[in-house]
């Protein structure tokens, strides 16, 4: 089901001088209006501050057309260089595929087909593989009756000549014997037409500017060769020579969107919609781990039916940064005309602008997940009830959830409709979950906001105490480096910073030890390593590899990125546990439910004492629009084994939590041992800290995502907003002495 009304941006930043591209998709009647507002609160909750938008004057206000814009999701490999190409009416089509789901009607797996429909199709369903050519001389159709294994290996080929089709499906098993699911098939008719107009498609048929039919599963070296049979089953591929038209070697440019024909010709293709490549194809053996290492054992491509690059909407209009523009959260309102059934549909697409170029308008920076807003970009969780729908519908949250709009794709927290896991996301698309008002729980102490509009709670602190703060980005840090942060006395992070690429981290650690001053003011920080490409960057990748909290596990053999060749999974097993750059790192987890704090004797040191200035309670955070507490769902704990600094003072520690919280499993030896050699209860915590680095710096961290949910409490007047206060203010001036 579409969104009525709903858009993207090529961008999620910008300065003042640039601009954006806003991409506007509806199926409303009578257009609708854009304007431009400034996001300070993203909470729908009544108890807390509530929506905040504040409209500011924007030259691309006004009414606009409307029209509906389509989005095609599904991968393949598109080789127009076919066309043109006039092929023999005798030839051999052959590849290697792995199937990973397959239905009753086939999936195309090779084709070659004109806008008319004329051409052929290899496809492949569950009872078995099937050939197709539709010309002028009629309808011919081969089929096998050989039903395939999911996940097995088969080398398929079709040969054609002489009025007579011959496919055959070999399993590709080593030491297994038979299981009804090789044999050949033979069908008479006319020959193939040359075609001589028609593109080649890998993994789906094209048409219309779309993949369709996909395969879900993974091909390997499709070839095309005159005269008798070029054996797809051979060790090493198909076998090069004058009868070889065409090999699209998949183990070439695996870090790249191009796929390279190894024959004379080089009759180069390119890959639609971000198929996962840097996967174990038929010739995988085990000896080697990396697709760098060894890339023809990583000869295949896995394409899905749901993958997505880009919608590819036409932009409607662009949004121009005023010099004059502070930095801040913004978003494009768009507001359905007062049409029959367009009423009160409306959409806000948000954005940051940063200042100016090497500039600062403040001494303090707000970090802006965007990374982990990407890498949950629509996650549909399947927990909007009856009773999540009454909440949003009572406080007039945004009303679009992903577990109702497979429209745009899902999140690396979901899986593919063949059970693989999402490890690509892509943010030129419409991003449900990245929305001001966007309910992620139905949280029965608070509001159950995450990322996007949880980090709201942080900006509209600022705002109500009058604290000035610019805002950038993770996107805008790994590409600028290190220097995006050294204006600023203080970076204070959001909720969750859980997604960072090697560029992020490096440049946090550099700014921290040449005299920066961090607050983190999360939970599960600093945690999965992504991978990102120049000429991709609007893509980032995560491969869940070995340990950590999973959606989904990664296969052996297939923990390193395809962006970049670098291994994935979490930071910790990269060598740089969070504990390293902010004290403190991932320990446990429940639901999402939050605890308080108590302080601990180091918050009243001589030395310390100014981090609790103003502050009378031994319990802090025992409030908050997160889970009811500061102190909940996500915990983190100091760990010198883990890289914690040994000047490192713990103030507070977090209690009482639920039963439900557990150690998290990188954490655990056995259901009873933990690394550390205490009980696995004992990890249940989280521990404000701080210490100071070299050149002045210094480092704040609370080591809970719930934290910054209760700075609103009591209108901002209370213990964590005061405690927050304190380090921010301390941090920004000169000197910490």
């Amino acid at each position: 089901m579409t969104v009525p009304l709903t858009g993207y941006l090529d961008r999620v930043s910008a300065r003042p001088g640039e601009r954006l591209a806003v991409k506007v998709s509806t199926t409303l009647p009578g257009g609708y209006e854009a304007d431009l507002v400034r996001v300070i609160s993203g909470d729908p909750n009544p108890a807390g501050p509530g929506m905040i938008l504040r409209p500011v004057q924007a030259a691309f206000a006004g009414r606009y057309p409307g029209r509906f814009q389509p989005t095609h999701v599904g991968s393949c490999a598109l080789v127009a260089a076919m066309e043109g190409v006039a092929l023999p009416r005798r030839l051999t089509i052959g590849l290697r595929v792995q199937p990973w789901l397959l239905a009753d009607r086939p999936a195309v797996l090779m084709a070659r087909e004109d806008e008319a429909g004329h051409g052929w199709r290899l496809c492949l369903s569950r009872e078995g593989p099937v050939f197709e050519a539709r010309g002028a001389g009629g309808v011919v159709r081969c089929a096998l009756a050989a039903p395939p294994r999911l996940r097995g290996w088969y080398a398929l080929t079709l040969e054609a000549g002489n009025g007579t089709l011959r496919l055959t499906q070999a399993p590709l098993r080593g030491i297994w014997g038979a299981e009804g699911d090789a044999g050949s098939a033979e069908a008479h008719g006319p020959g193939l037409d040359a075609l001589p107009a028609a593109p080649l498609s890998i993994g789906a048929a094209w048409g219309g500017g779309a993949a369709r039919s996909v395969f879900d599963g993974r091909i390997e070296d499709p070839f095309i060769a005159t005269g008798g049979a070029t054996p797809a089953g051979s060790a090493e591929g198909p076998v090069e020579g004058p009868g070889l038209l065409a090999w699209w070697d998949f183990s070439i440019g695996i870090d790249t969107q191009s796929v390279i024909d190894r024959g004379a010709r080089g009759l180069h293709g390119r890959l639609v919609n971000l198929p996962t490549r840097a996967v174990r194809g038929s010739r995988w053996d085990g000896s080697a781990m990396s697709w760098t290492q060894a890339p023809r054992h990583y000869a295949a491509i896995h394409f899905h039916a749901d993958d997505l690059a880009d919608c590819g909407w036409e932009t409607d209009f662009h949004v121009e940064i005023p010099a004059d523009l502070p930095s801040g959260a913004y978003g494009v309102r768009l507001r359905a005309a007062g049409a029959e059934g367009g009423a009160g549909q409306e959409d806000i697409i948000p954005f940051y602008v940063l200042p100016p170029r090497g500039t600062a308008t403040a001494r303090v920076a707000f970090l802006a997940s965007t990374f982990t807003y990407q890498a949950y970009a629509n996650h549909s969780r399947g927990n909007a009830d009856e009773a999540y729908r009454a909440r949003r519908a009572e406080w007039g949250a945004y009303p679009h959830n992903p577990q109702d709009h497979a429209d745009y794709a899902h999140s690396t927290y979901n899986r593919h409709p063949d059970n693989s896991g999402v490890s690509l996301s892509s943010r030129l698309r419409p991003i449900l979950t990245w929305r001001p008002g966007f309910l992620t729980f139905n949280d029965a102490r608070g509001s159950g906001l995450r990322h996007y509009p949880a980090d709201t709670h942080l900006i509209a602190w600022a705002d109500a105490l009058g604290i000035g703060m610019d805002i950038i980005t993770d996107e805008d840090l790994d590409n600028e480096g290190v220097e995006l942060l050294r204006p600023y006395k203080v970076v204070l992070t959001g909720s969750h910073p859980e997604y960072h690429t090697i560029g992020t981290l490096d440049a946090l650690r550099d700014y921290v030890g040449t005299g920066g001053r961090l607050c983190y003011l999360g939970g599960n920080g600093f945690y999965w390593r992504v991978a990102r490409r120049p000429d991709l960057p609007h893509v980032i990748e995560v491969r869940r590899a070995e340990g950590g909290i999973r959606a989904w596990a990664a296969d052996a053999g297939e923990y390193y990125q395809q962006l970049d060749g670098g291994y994935g999974g979490l930071w910790r097993r990269n060598g740089r546990p969070p504990q390293m750059l902010a004290g403190v790192g991932f320990s446990s987890q429940g639901l999402f439910e939050g605890s308080h704090y108590r302080r601990l004797p180091a918050s009243r040191e001589p030395g310390l004492a100014w981090i609790f200035e103003g502050i009378e309670e031994e319990v802090i955070g025992d409030f908050g629009l997160s889970g009811g507490g500061a102190a909940g769902f996500e915990l983190d704990r100091a760990d010198p084994a883990q890289g914690s600094p040994p000047n490192l003072r713990i103030l507070a520690r977090s209690e009482g939590h639920q039963a439900h919280f557990v150690a998290v499993p990188e954490e655990l030896l056995s259901h009873v041992n933990t690394v550390t050699g205490e009980k696995p209860a004992a990890l249940v915590r989280a521990e404000i800290v701080y210490f100071e680095t070299a050149q002045g710096g210094a480092v704040f961290s609370t080591g809970s995502i719930t934290f910054c949910g209760s700075l609103p409490h009591n209108n901002f007047d209370n213990s964590v907003s005061r405690l927050l206060r304190n380090v921010v203010t301390r941090f920004a001036s000169e000197s910490l002495s």
